[in-house]
């Protein structure tokens, strides 16, 4: 497991601690490794002798008084003792006081990291908590403490954003092969026997999930790793309401997990990201009274811009033919004039990582499209495309917009609307040309040109293979399948059949899923190609759209199926400990 640094310039000062910790932190990534962060000498002093008998004796109080006698790096030897003594013994709350207890700031960063680590062994780590820890042991700024700064989350992928929104790439990378020569058993989760296991059917159990959260909660516990990872599962194949026992479940394939090189959590078995609980109350809050039911993101130019760049055109245009030396300098131009984009993030909160997964995608499909990043080779960008007939090359202004959303095969369910099967689970890329008024306005045509339906068509039957290769596709997919659960439930009114309010999951619920900085803009990328005597300059609106509300009352997708409620009867839940929120079907 790794959490990541992002930092920006920021006013404020840093201490040198600060400024060593960023360097260290090779690409950003500060590993939790290594079996201790303090070696004691090999000479036994009588400090120490006498703290181990007080930890002998559970003493961790008169341990912890003693080791603070001492100074310098024997103190922080001293104490680091307590603290993962008070650690095994369970004393959780005792060892985070004697952590803020020692003196270097290093020192407390990777206590902080192995104190994670030991709890994340026993199935208890809560990165949320360990974050807020670090922020207040080493001095920032931190953006999420201090309004500038620093950027701490659990993981992260191939988008940053800085304070003022401004969304880029994060083309660092990982260059001393740190991460790469990581032994797999630092990141693999230390789950116990049966979650470990692939199952080709898992069931969560939303219900007793949301009442063990509640519980937690309650009781000042965080919520453990395995429940934010719902217990594995990678996809959703079935939804289930069992009235009488008062149960909601969940199904599909599922395995123990571990965790990448940028630290997000994927199945050892399909290496797919696993579905997330943030995700999945995020959508239960959208599909539920007072949401809004439908979501999604858009990243578009401004109009005032795109009129500029109209005037631009038409002006270079009356002065004839562009040199070949004059195109690239042209291009430039017209990306510098286009400007920053804004970014729209609707009907989910746009600090949520739902909204990060979708305008990263979105973001990740227009570089795809105009050759800024590798799709595949099965997924040819736009001018890949264009070259195959050069002929459609009409150096247009015209805006292609490609955007994504949900394509579903079909949704069974049994007679009594108690069973819900999720066939044929996918994305789909839609295109459209939009055409540019004098004035910079977007006027939809309905009608997208060959090249252009073309790349959304390739981007659609080839989405599979890209989301294998690149993890914010999958999980876009992922968070669809959640969003169509949250609209089953909410159109066939399966919370009320169960008598579930839905508790902390519910609008104004007690859980409340981590937040990102909330990206506003982004600035424009162009590219162009030359095709006979004729530049190409490409500018793509679009987004994302997930109304899954149209597709659970979509009649041609919906269909009665027998079979449906058999599977319902098989995954009942046996008789499980309490506490106990999952099983894997019989």
């Amino acid at each position: 497991m790794a959490l990541k640094f992002t930092t920006s310039s920021g006013s404020g000062s840093r201490s040198s601690t600060w400024k060593k910790l960023c360097l260290n932190a090779v690409a950003g990534t500060v590993l939790m490794a290594g079996a201790g962060i303090l070696r004691a000498e090999e000479t036994v002093s009588p400090a120490q002798t006498e703290v181990d008998a007080f930890l002998a004796a559970g003493e961790f109080g008169a341990a912890a008084d003693r080791a603070a006698q001492e100074s310098g790096i024997t103190r922080d030897q001293l104490m680091e003792r307590v603290i993962f003594s008070q650690l095994a013994d369970g004393e959780t709350a005792q060892a985070k006081t004697a952590l803020m207890q020692l003196a270097n700031d290093q020192v407390r960063v990777k206590a902080a990291n192995r104190m994670a680590r030991e709890q994340m062994t026993s199935g208890g780590a809560d990165f949320t908590e360990l974050m807020y820890l670090i922020q207040n042991i080493i001095e920032g700024p931190w953006f999420q403490v201090d309004g500038e700064g620093g950027d701490l989350t659990p993981f992260t992928s191939g988008i940053k954003v800085d304070p003022n929104g401004i969304l880029t790439r994060d083309s660092r990378e990982d260059r001393t092969g740190r991460l790469k020569n990581v032994e797999s058993k630092v990141r693999v989760a230390a789950l116990n026997e049966d979650m470990a296991q692939t199952s080709t059917l898992r069931l969560v159990s939303l219900t007793r999930l949301e009442k063990e959260i509640s519980r937690r909660l309650a009781d000042g516990k965080p919520v453990v790793e395995s429940m934010k990872n719902l217990a594995g599962l990678s996809q959703i194949q079935y939804v289930f309401v069992y009235p009488e026992q008062g149960e909601i479940v969940i199904g599909g394939p599922a395995a123990g997990w571990q965790y990448d090189e940028r630290g997000m959590p994927v199945s050892q078995e399909s290496h797919r990201p696993c579905l997330q609980l943030d995700d999945l109350v995020t959508v239960l809050r959208t599909f539920s009274p007072g949401g809004k039911a439908v979501f999604g993101c858009s990243i578009d130019p401004r109009q005032e811009n795109l009129k500029k760049v109209m005037e631009f055109a038409a002006q270079s245009q009356s002065k004839g033919p562009l040199s070949p030396a004059g195109v690239k300098n042209w291009a430039h131009k017209i990306g510098t004039i286009l400007g920053a984009q804004e970014i729209t993030v609707f009907g989910v909160p746009a600090s949520s990582r739902v909204a990060r997964v979708m305008v990263e995608a979105d973001y990740r499909m227009k570089l795809i499209g105009i050759g800024k990043l590798e799709g595949g080779s099965q997924i040819l960008d736009y001018f890949e495309l264009l070259a195959q007939n050069p002929s459609l090359a009409s150096g247009s202004l015209d805006a292609l917009r490609w955007w994504m959303t949900m394509q579903y095969e079909s949704v069974l369910h049994s007679a009594d609307l108690s069973a819900f099967e999720i066939r044929g689970s996918a994305v789909k890329c839609l295109s459209e040309n939009q055409f540019l008024s004098s004035n910079g306005e977007r006027v939809a045509t309905g009608k997208a040109e060959p090249v252009n339906q073309l790349f959304a068509a390739n981007f659609t039957s080839h989405y599979q293979d890209l989301a294998a290769n690149d993890p914010v596709f999958a999980d876009l997919q992922g968070i669809f399948d959640l969003a169509l659960v949250a609209a089953i439930v909410q159109h066939n009114q399966l919370d009320q059949r169960a008598h579930w309010d839905r508790g902390v999951f519910a609008m104004d619920g007690r859980y409340t899923p981590i937040t990102y900085r909330t990206p506003q803009q982004t600035d424009s990328v162009v590219n162009h190609k030359v095709y006979n005597g004729q530049d190409v300059v490409l500018q793509v609106a679009g987004g994302v759209r997930a109304d899954l509300a149209a597709v659970v009352k979509d009649p041609a997708v919906n269909q009665t199926s027998p079979r449906v409620g058999a599977v319902a009867q098989n995954a009942r839940a046996p008789e499980l400990p309490e506490g106990r929120w999952w099983w894997d079907a019989r």
